[in-house]
């Protein structure tokens, strides 16, 4: 008898209901839920919830609905904490990660969660790292693509005075997602037509990868596995030009490492939300399809949700990719679960059959 292939879902988001919210979260502005669950609101900025499946009930059904056994739910965006006083900052992310943890524990079979530090301030963000893996169960790292630092400087992730959150990682056999937001905070462009979600997400994911693989963290961090949301998208239309600049100007990445050595490498992953399958086969054809996953970044509007204006539905880049010949049955399977359990637990062959053992449960 063929064991039937698991649905795991590598990029999801969930709200906390209105009423799970602490007050000082409101008091303070940081972010809240409107009592009608009809917005998340932060001090001077709003945005509609777009679908019931933002909580976990709604999202349950809709799972069930869509044969999704699993999925990883990651961070919300607006709680990395940039430009909050330090002790607001981590009061705020100790509740999404305590509320995460929670969600986790009490859905075992249905959710793997992520948890969030601050870089600006790497001693507490290592402490918080041990808190979340011992203390709470929790083996997925959250992490911007940038944040500011003390003196209020944007910085990429991957700065070199990051390097003891990535010993953690690494330390801890940690899966890690990078996810761009607060764009519209550093690049001085008037916020209009939703640019910086439709373009400079993008490029903020690039800008990651660029330093991720020049700093040779995917062989420095052996035991540290990191996806791209977004199928960092940029990235790969822009890897012939990293690669000439790297070899022409080679007096501007002294001591760096080369962008091929990256290109496939197997502790690099990104997800499928590229919206087209000629983005798909780009990626792929860059990457190796074992390298990427499924990520349907429900249920946010630009994530791939059933749309019958877009004759859409979740996991419809991947069937149509087969359909075209960009990918195999086989692949198509594998993105749904071999290559998420390899993102999350690596090499650790325990590790895969405890979560096998959780889904299926």
């Amino acid at each position: 008898m063929t064991k039937r292939k698991l649905r795991i879902n590598g990029h999801s988001h969930l709200l906390p209901y209105p009423e799970e919210i602490p007050q000082f979260m409101k008091d303070k502005e940081i972010f809240w839920v409107d009592k009608d669950r009809k917005f998340m609101l932060q001090k001077d900025w709003s945005r509609p919830v777009t679908d019931s499946s933002f909580f976990l009930d709604d999202k349950l059904l809709w799972m069930e609905r869509f044969k999704i056994d699993h999925a990883v739910v990651l961070n919300l965006s607006q709680l990395y904490g940039n430009g909050l006083r330090v002790e607001e900052m981590k009061q705020a992310l100790r509740f999404q990660n305590d509320f995460n943890a929670k969600i986790q524990r009490e859905n075992p079979s249905k959710f793997t969660c992520g948890f969030v530090v601050h870089p600006g301030f790497v001693r507490g963000a290592c402490w918080e790292i041990e808190r979340c893996v011992e203390e709470l169960g929790m083996q997925l790292l959250c992490l911007p693509t940038h944040y500011m630092d003390t003196i209020g400087t944007w910085r990429c992730i991957f700065d070199e005075e990051n390097e003891p959150i990535f010993e953690m990682a690494n330390k801890y056999n940690l899966a890690v997602e990078i996810h761009p937001y607060d764009g519209e905070k550093f690049i001085k462009l008037e916020n209009t037509s939703w640019r910086f979600h439709l373009i400079w997400m993008l490029a903020q994911c690039a800008d990651a990868y660029h330093f991720l693989t020049l700093n040779g963290y995917q062989e420095k961090y052996p035991n540290m596995r990191t996806c791209f949301a977004h199928g960092g998208q940029l990235a790969q239309i822009n890897l012939g030009r990293r690669i000439q600049g790297f070899d022409g100007r080679p007096d501007l990445f002294e001591g760096k490492t080369h962008p091929r050595r990256a290109v496939g490498h197997k502790n690099i992953f990104f997800d499928t939300l590229v919206h087209d399958t000629g983005g798909l086969q780009l990626l792929i054809k860059n990457q190796g399809s074992k390298q990427v996953l499924m990520g349907l970044d429900d249920p946010y509007p630009l994530g791939e949700m059933e749309s019958a204006q877009q004759s859409s539905y979740p996991g419809k880049i991947l069937d149509l990719a087969v359909k075209r010949e960009i990918i195999t049955e086989e692949e198509r399977d594998a993105i749904w679960e071999d290559n998420v359990i390899r993102w999350l637990c690596g090499d650790d062959e325990a590790a895969k059959q405890k979560l096998i053992n959780r889904i299926l449960s």
